[in-house]
């Protein structure tokens, strides 16, 4: 199994902190953010190999930080670093041109795990690979904000009693409910050709919650809610709050 890190954004919103750094490596609790999401998805067996794709502008940052991981941490993690050319927001190629690119360039064939950078994980992953091994479709993890004024932010779903989606709504001003989608996917890699058809079909290559939002009606989309604690850092008050939240565990 591989893993994808999403990680091409220029964070704008959290500038000047994301000038000369980019998002994911920023430091909270003490260590890159991005260390987060990796201890808690290293704990999945069988992974061997990591890909990060980012831009032109980080791409040494990331190479840096991949061997300091790999020495500190996981020696025998494979890491790959994916330069996807841009330079700004003005050509940047979107979270799922980025997945495509990666699809393509390193010619992968084995069931894949993809997550954006900037998601901060509390708790083990363990359950969500272990559950997705049981599964012959692609799968999302899902989270319970609690409020459904934070719910009006994100991507959120219904799902019936054996965790299908069965709506996917991204930011509704009336939300359903609480529960949303987040950027943690899991694809079979039966699963992989459908991500050049949706951009073949001239669909957004941006955000890459809409390839779930447009793949859920085709084919059996299933859910994992992320236990313990999640964070999406989209913004200066909620690296704030992840810093005071997570120095404390």
């Amino acid at each position: 199994m591989k893993v994808l890190i999403l990680a091409a954004g220029y964070a704008t919103r959290l500038y000047p902190l994301t000038l000369t750094q980019p998002k994911p490596l920023l430091p909270v609790a003490g260590k890159p953010m991005v260390d987060h999401v990796l201890d808690n998805l290293s704990t999945i067996p069988g992974i061997d190999r990591v890909i990060v794709v980012t831009n032109a502008k980080f791409a040494g940052h990331f190479e840096q930080w991949a061997s300091a991981y790999r020495a500190a941490k996981s020696p025998t993690l494979d890491f790959t670093i994916v330069n996807d050319g841009s330079t700004d927001d003005t050509n940047k190629l979107g979270a799922i041109g980025d997945l495509n690119l990666v699809l393509e360039r390193e010619q992968l064939d084995d069931d894949l795990i993809v997550v954006a950078g900037d998601n901060l994980f509390s708790q083990s992953l363990a359950g969500f690979g272990e559950y997705c091994r049981s599964q012959t479709g692609p799968v999302l993890g899902v989270y319970d904000v609690g409020s459904l004024e934070q719910a009006r932010k994100y991507g959120v779903v219904d799902v019936d009693a054996a965790g299908k989606i069965t709506s996917f709504v991204e930011k509704p001003s009336d939300p359903a409910s609480t529960l949303i989608g987040i950027a943690l996917y899991y694809y079979p890699k039966a699963f992989l050709g459908h991500v050049r058809r949706y951009l073949a079909e001239g669909n957004n290559p941006d955000q890459p919650g809409r390839l779930v939002q447009w793949l859920y009606p085709q084919t059996p989309v299933m859910t994992w809610s992320v236990p313990g604690i999640w964070y999406d850092i989209g913004s200066k008050e909620t690296l704030e709050e992840a810093n005071r939240i997570f120095g404390r565990r």
